[in-house]
This record gives C-alpha cells, sequence and structure tokens, in this order.
C-alpha cells in the first residue's frame, strides 16, 4: 500500500510541475554554456585556491612568515599533511578544457563573435592551464597531467614527472603568446585582466621568466636559455603593467578573501609575523603600516610566529594592512618588482653576461619599484635605505639580499615566496618553535588521501619515485 501510495504521489507531482510550465525556471541562469562564462568561472576559483579564500590557500604565507596564527593556530604549525587536488581538476581546468575543446571544434558555444576570436580564446585557455598546472606540481610534484581532463577515456590517469611537465609547460606557454592576436578580437569574460591581449602575452613570458629560474641549480643551463627567450618575448617593464586579482567590493560573491575573513566572518585569525616585522621595523621601511595594521602609537606590531598558544589579536597585534583587506581591495599576481629582483638573480646566477653590476643595478631598481607599487616611495628615505649594512647589495652576499628584498616586496604573494625559499634557501626562515613535525616547513604538499584507494596503481608508482613515503619533505625536482 505503502508503494502504490509513493508512486501517486510522484505521478501527482510530475503533473503538477508540468501545469507550471516555465515558472521554476530562472530567467538569469544560463541554460547554455559559453566560453566568457567558463573563463571568468576559472578565474574566481582562483579565490579559494591560492588567493587566500580558504584555510589551505593561505597556508604559503604562513610556511614564509608573511603571517602568523592567533586564535586558532595549526597550519602554521605544520598540522595539515595532504591536500586534495580534485577541485583544481574538475572545476578551472575542466573548464578551461572546454574552452579550447569548443572552440577547435567549431562549437556555437565559443561564439567566437561575442567571445574573441578562436586564436584569443584557445591562447588564454592556454596560458591560464598552464598556470594552473605549475601552481599544482610546484605543490604536490609529480600529478595526473596528459591524461587529465579526460574524463572517462582516463579514469585512473598516471602521474607525469615534474620535469616533463616543466618541459609541456614552457611549449604550451611560449606558443600561446605566438597564438595571440593583438589585432583580432580580445577574449571576452576576461575578470582578471580586461582582455588586454598584451597583458596576457606578458603574463605566459613572465611566467616563463619565473618557471626558468627554478632550474637554476636542476639544469642552469636550461634555465638560462629558457629565461633569455621569455625576456626577449616580452615580460612586465613598468608598474603600470602590474597584475592584480581585481576583488568587487560591492559583490558579496566576490569579495576580497581577507575581508571575509576578518568583517564577514569576524574571526582575526592571522596578523602581520614577528619574523617580517623583525626585519622591517629597524630599518623604517615605510611600508611597514601598508602590509600591517596601524595600531594605537602608532605602531606596527607582529605577532610571534608558530606558537601553539591561542592569542587575541584585535588591538594586540596588527592585522593584514587595510589596502589589502578591504572588500574590494586587489591581491597581487605578478608586479615590475617581482620581475626586477628576478632579473637581478638571473645577473648573479650567470643567466646574463652583466654580472654583480647588473645585479646590483636591477636589485636597487626593484626596490624602488616596490616602494612605488606601494605609494610609500621618497627619494631620500629610498637612499638611505639601500645603504643600510644589511640592505646594500655586495658582491658576497648578494644572492641572500636579492631573495631576502624579494621576500618582503612579495607579501601575501607567498606562493611565489615559497617556491624561492625551498630553491634558495632565503631569507633565512627559522621553522615554528611548536611545529608538529621536527623536519620543519613544508617542502610539498601530501597528495590527496583518496588516491591510495581511487588511483591505486598510479599513486603508488608517484610515491615510489618520490623515495617511497607520500610526506611534506621530499624535495620538488628542481628543489635541490
Amino acid at each position: 500500500m505503502k508503494k502504490i501510495t509513493y508512486i501517486l504521489f510522484l505521478a501527482v507531482m510530475a503533473m503538477g510541475c508540468d501545469k507550471f510550465g516555465d515558472t521554476n525556471v530562472s530567467p538569469i541562469a544560463l541554460s547554455e554554456p559559453t566560453t566568457r562564462g567558463l573563463l571568468t568561472n576559472s578565474m574566481q576559483s582562483f579565490s579559494n585556491l591560492f588567493l587566500g579564500n580558504s584555510a589551505v590557500s593561505r597556508d604559503a604565507a604562513l610556511y614564509v612568515q608573511h603571517l602568523a596564527e592567533g586564535p586558532y593556530p595549526g597550519a602554521s604549525l605544520y598540522n595539515v599533511r595532504n591536500f586534495s587536488f580534485t577541485t583544481w581538476y574538475v572545476d578551472p581546468l575542466f573548464n578551461l578544457q572546454k574552452i579550447i575543446e569548443y572552440n577547435n571544434s567549431g562549437s556555437k558555444f565559443a561564439d567566437q563573435g561575442a567571445n574573441g576570436s578562436k586564436n584569443n580564446q584557445v591562447a588564454v585557455a592556454r596560458i591560464l592551464k598552464a598556470y594552473l598546472f605549475l601552481h599544482m606540481t610546484d605543490k604536490w610534484g609529480n600529478i595526473p597531467y596528459k591524461q587529465a581532463l579526460k574524463g572517462n577515456e582516463a579514469y585512473s590517469p598516471t602521474y607525469d614527472t615534474q620535469q616533463s611537465i616543466y618541459t609541456d609547460l614552457f611549449k604550451e606557454l611560449k606558443e600561446a603568446n605566438a597564438q595571440i592576436s593583438l589585432t583580432e578580437a580580445p577574449v571576452a569574460g576576461d575578470v582578471m585582466l580586461g582582455g588586454d591581449m598584451a597583458q596576457w602575452k606578458r603574463f605566459a613570458n613572465t611566467t616563463r621568466m619565473l618557471m626558468a629560474l627554478r632550474l637554476s641549480k636542476i639544469d642552469p643551463a636550461l634555465g638560462k636559455t629558457e629565461y633569455t627567450a621569455a625576456v626577449t618575448d616580452g615580460v612586465i617593464t613598468a608598474n603600470s603593467q602590474n597584475m592584480s586579482y581585481k576583488f568587487i567590493g560591492s559583490d558579496p560573491n566576490n569579495y576580497n578573501p581577507w575581508y571575509n575573513n576578518y568583517t564577514v566572518g569576524n574571526r582575526n585569525d592571522y596578523a602581520i609575523s614577528k619574523t617580517l616585522t623583525d626585519y622591517m621595523l629597524p630599518k623604517s621601511d615605510p611600508r611597514a603600516p601598508v602590509f600591517g595594521e596601524v595600531l594605537a602609537g602608532n605602531q606596527v606590531k607582529g605577532l610571534a610566529y608558530g606558537r601553539v598558544v591561542a592569542t587575541n589579536i584585535p588591538s594586540a597585534f596588527s592585522r593584514i594592512g587595510t589596502a589589502f583587506r578591504g572588500a574590494g581591495s586587489s591581491l597581487p599576481i605578478y608586479n615590475f618588482a617581482q620581475v626586477l629582483f628576478s632579473r637581478a638573480e638571473a645577473a648573479k646566477l650567470g643567466y646574463t653576461a652583466g654580472g654583480d653590476a647588473e645585479a646590483e643595478t636591477h636589485y636597487k631598481n626593484a626596490i624602488k619599484a616596490s616602494w612605488e607599487q606601494y605609494g610609500v616611495y621618497d627619494a631620500a628615505k629610498y637612499n638611505t635605505y639601500i645603504a643600510l649594512a644589511d640592505v646594500a647589495y655586495t658582491a658576497a652576499d648578494g644572492h641572500k639580499k636579492i631573495m631576502t628584498e624579494k621576500w618582503v616586496h612579495g607579501y601575501l604573494n607567498s606562493w611565489e615566496v615559497w617556491n624561492d625559499w625551498r630553491r634558495t634557501g632565503f631569507p633565512t626562515l627559522s621553522p615554528a618553535p611548536d611545529a608538529v613535525d621536527p623536519r620543519g616547513i613544508p617542502r610539498r604538499w601530501g597528495y590527496p588521501t583518496t588516491e591510495a584507494a581511487l588511483n591505486k596503481e598510479n599513486y603508488t608508482a608517484a610515491v615510489a619515485a618520490m623515495g617511497g613515503s607520500d610526506h611534506n619533505y621530499a624535495r620538488m625536482w628542481w628543489d635541490k
């Protein structure tokens, strides 16, 4: 009887729904996918993946001690070992792959009139795919790459080596840079660079430049070749070309992630780290009151890093500076000072012929560009700063000083700083005093715990390639 009643109920519901026609159909929802919508969605995922809108996307800021945790210490003690990469594949990467497929197949969803030319749509999708895969391989090491994004064609994808992924990413970025047409219709749905195709070329080449420096120890000859090619093709050359992710202060769905934490969530989880303020404040660095909240008494006060004791932050320690945590505040991706620091390091490493003289010039200009970016440049103060004993460039410790000042400038652009620290050992950082693992600051993320069950054979092979253990201290291919 219960079964009959249930069937009748379903039948009535079906007839009732039919009577209402399209009443329950959203008038604003897209009935079909569009490539501009897929592109926008892919970019908006950055907030959760690495710009700070989720707990794990903030980890690098803790690893490199830009920030310290207050009431709920955990990530700064290195208590999370395994991280999922599922969202990376099923959300932005899948969307970007569909943009390429729709355009190459001539699908109506590409709409190469409204969404931009085929060349520009495909090129931007390729660049962002490469950028995301670069983030992933620099976190996990070997990952599914060639067999990824194939759906039911490869339910259990093999893991590609980081070396082979880098090789293919260099190729993808170079080809995508060449594919961009400045005379064709710009890409639509671009909430990051506003469809500026010249900026997309710089984005691709700046990414290649930074990748090339990652090879400084594992393959310096190839690194030099790729670096030279990237600079020749055109990287960022002025602060006016800086690239940031722009959040929308009027849209709660697109708030700055730090605004979500401090203001919407009223959590106050993070303060600027004492490690960073101990470096900046004795030098009277004018960026300090930009990076950190100014408290009563006109002071910026850092919080001790890596302690297990819960600490209340408001009014006692400086939260992130207001310039970084407004509802519509932008967060940095690539900028001129970052490029100049990279060029300084390249000269120091011998990627270019100018040696220490070139390195020093780029280094000084990088500090100046950083001060200008943050609106604090003053010629007299700048000249005093670059003459300080532990700032002034010398051949003996030039590399350390370049990377340490790059660490300061890279505030909250912390994933790139983590890459630099792992590769060079600079700046000199002490692990969290109360770390849960005596091996110190993590050098990689562990694979998702589900991989051992869902993709066992390939997972096991990937772990074996790292030495037989899926832990946070196996080194990247380039981390020697």
